[in-house]
């Protein structure tokens, strides 16, 4: 299904579940629904199953914006304390259709909570109180996180989704990978038959650590390695030091959300010659969430960074803002420069990410989906490097496997 086709579903008003492989444009096709339901004066809620994913799209968590926080159930007593404050009632209240991007990683329990909460506040017995839900996605992705290691359900397999029985709008076009041996290899690997020229291809791109250019980031599983890799490259690269704090403005916690999932730290510590990555697409696309360069320089007036992009282009890097709104009221913004040390990233940090090289170290790889996720981040086979490569890495969910996601409504076969 093209974008074109399904923004003209989503128009008529249909809950919808909006997937695709990486790189399939998901995130750009719900951004031109969000921006055509503003126009059209339509009061849209944006959210997302994590943080980072939220602040990919201007939102917020699902969690927050229904006032379930962490829980995974509610009793009676909980629900009417959740339908009784004011900045949950408002804004469910005016809401008229509910997006939530990154469904993979959120769990059947948490959706039909969203969808609880939803009828109690809306007082409309309807799935999600009558709102248009549109879910987007790829459950071939990074699962849900178990807090204490029992099995969490999928989104799919909840009673709200089904009650919700959303239009599966399949994107099939590829604007990401621009390889088709490379994309082969992909495709394989989410069908579970990666077979032996498959992972031909892949030894191929294994690289010893001496052979990996320096000016591209590295993606490993575990947030140590990548810490530990960031702050040894600045404290060795010579120069000055030059940082730049972030300004904040709004409530507390609101501001301490977007903080923590902006990918931009809190303070930014930058040399020239220091491998960096942009973290927001910028509105006059010069570049987007994932276009890597390195600090060139630092303006002498304003004292902000300048970057050579890996194609050559010098890019002045000022501030930009990301921010938590509601009903077109900004409660949270927080401004900081759109860059963030690229000699190294976590593998989940990078899910949205487009990349034109990475170094992937998936030795470690510990969860299904997340060699896949970490593969698919880049456009070629000849921008991957391949440090290390477990079995797991080449592994998807294997309950996806079974569903029928390809086309129609995700239902376990009968």
């Amino acid at each position: 299904m093209t974008q074109e086709e399904t923004l003209n579903i989503l128009k008529i008003g249909k809950n919808v579940f909006l997937t695709g492989e990486p790189g399939s444009g998901k995130t750009h096709t719900v951004n031109r629904y969000i921006s055509w339901l503003k126009e059209h004066d339509i009061e849209p809620a944006i959210t997302a199953s994590t943080g980072i994913a939220a602040t990919h799209i201007g939102g917020m968590t699902v969690h927050s914006w229904s006032g379930i926080g962490i829980s995974n159930q509610l009793s009676s007593e909980d629900l009417t304390v959740i339908s009784g404050r004011s900045n949950v009632r408002r804004r469910v209240s005016a809401a008229q259709v509910l997006v939530i991007d990154e469904v993979s990683m959120l769990s059947g329990a948490t959706l039909s909570l969203v969808d609880l909460v939803c009828r109690k506040i809306r007082e409309n017995s309807m799935s999600f109180g009558g709102l248009q839900v549109v879910l987007v996605g790829d459950f071939f992705q990074l699962p849900p996180i178990s807090r204490d290691g029992t099995k969490v359900s999928f989104a799919y397999e909840s009673d709200a989704w089904q009650r919700m029985n959303p239009a599966v709008c399949y994107l099939d076009e590829q604007h990401r990978q621009e390889d088709t041996a490379f994309l082969a290899t992909l495709s394989a690997i989410r069908k579970n038959k990666c077979e032996e020229g498959h992972r031909a291809s892949l030894a191929e791109r294994i690289h010893l650590p001496k052979n990996v250019p320096e000016d591209i980031p590295k993606l490993f599983p575990h947030n140590a390695d990548v810490d530990r890799i960031n702050g040894e490259k600045l404290v060795w690269l010579p120069g000055k030091l030059f940082s730049f704090d972030m300004e904040a403005h709004g409530t507390g916690p609101l501001v301490e959300f977007l903080k923590k999932s902006c990918l931009s730290p809190e303070t930014l510590a930058l040399k020239i010659g220091a491998a960096v990555m942009f973290t927001k697409n910028s509105r006059e696309g010069k570049f987007v969430n994932g276009t890597l360069g390195t600090i060139l320089g630092f303006d002498a007036v304003s004292g902000y960074p300048i970057v050579r992009t890996r194609e050559g282009r010098k890019i002045f890097a000022e501030p930009l803002e990301w921010t938590i709104e509601d009903r077109g009221r900004v409660l949270a913004r927080v401004a900081q420069i759109p860059l963030r040390l690229a000699w190294a990233i976590t593998v989940h940090k990078s899910q949205g990410m487009s990349m034109d090289a990475a170094a992937v170290d998936l030795s470690t790889a510990f969860a299904y989906g997340q060699g896949y996720v970490a593969l698919s981040r880049v456009r070629r086979y000849s921008g991957l490097y391949l440090l290390g490569l477990n079995a797991r890495a080449l592994e998807v969910h294997p309950e996806v496997l079974t569903m029928r996601t390809f086309g129609k409504n995700p239902k376990k076969p009968r």
